[in-house]
């Protein structure tokens, strides 16, 4: 299999200015990575021509995310809040378009946070709505949507692979594909194999992330049975390392991912490692 081995911007800088977009680019090509994913929680600080310029000087491909917030949520029932999410929708995957992606994935679906209720059958048909609406924008430019499944303490939307399935089959746009994460599956499903061939070819992007987020292999999760898996299905897409620490992360982002103590302070070493321990990975995955 030949799969783009990504790494996330937040493990090299905080925010999206220039200095730290040049900073993620030249670090992300000297770690040897194919891919760099950006989170467009700092959008409004992103020189998009700027950064699309390097990124192809650099020869990455490049991937964005992100999650929505309480005020601007489109599960919610309040039609004022759904439009200012649908609002942040659009503006970020033509963000993804203008900087050459052709993935936009993430919490698309819901604010990032812990809900203090079930989804209502409300809200499920706002995002339904407003999902679907964005899949048909992002067809016209060529671009896939991703829903990246999250555990019960960041949404109440979709937690499970089945969950995932359900939404897209309601959107029911062709371009929008399943988005597994294995530091959310370990919460949430039975295993890493299982869900892997219940999403078969609709799976679109994979986040590689340790139960902790800390180095690959220091923690518990079965990433053999994991690869195994995706070798199983023939996935070739991108499979992108997530890792956050408050040493680079800014306080407010670390605050809503929950990063109360840090797993790792160097950057540059965490990331060499989860380059080789993907690759490492997948090139033993039996032919």
């Amino acid at each position: 299999m030949t799969n783009p081995l990504g790494v996330h911007a937040l493990v090299w800088a905080g925010d999206t200015s220039p200095a730290s977009v040049t900073h993620a680019v030249e670090q992300t090509a000297a770690a040897g990575f194919d891919l760099l994913e950006f989170s467009l929680h700092d959008s409004l600080n992103l020189d998009v021509a700027a950064t699309r310029a390097q990124l192809e000087a650099a020869g990455l491909q490049v991937a964005c995310s992100r999650g929505l917030a309480f005020d601007a949520d489109v599960s919610s029932e309040d039609t004022a809040v759904v439009a200012r999410g649908e609002t942040l929708l659009h503006d970020s995957l033509a963000i993804t378009a203008e900087i050459g992606g052709r993935h936009f994935t993430g919490a698309l679906y819901s604010a990032l946070g812990k809900y203090d209720r079930p989804l209502s059958a409300a809200g499920r048909a706002n995002v339904v709505s407003v999902l679907s609406g964005l899949a048909k924008e992002a067809q016209g430019k060529g671009m896939t949507l991703g829903l990246e499944i999250c555990n019960r303490y960041e949404t109440n939307v979709i937690n499970t692979a089945a969950d995932a399935l359900r939404l897209a089959d309601d959107i029911g746009e062709d371009n929008v594909t399943i988005h597994l994460d294995t530091y959310h599956m370990n919460i949430e499903e039975d295993d890493l194999v299982r869900p892997v061939h219940l999403v078969g070819d609709r799976l679109g992007y994979v986040h590689i992330g340790e139960n902790h987020r800390g180095y690959l292999g220091s923690g518990h999760l079965d990433f053999t049975s994991f690869f195994h898996a995706l070798h199983d299905i023939r996935y070739t897409g991108p499979i992108t390392f997530e890792s956050f620490s408050s040493a680079v992360v800014a306080q407010g982002l670390s605050n809503d991912l929950a990063i109360w103590r840090n797993l790792w302070s160097d950057g540059a070493d965490l990331a060499r490692h989860a380059r080789a321990f993907m690759a490492n990975h997948l090139s033993a995955v039996p032919a």
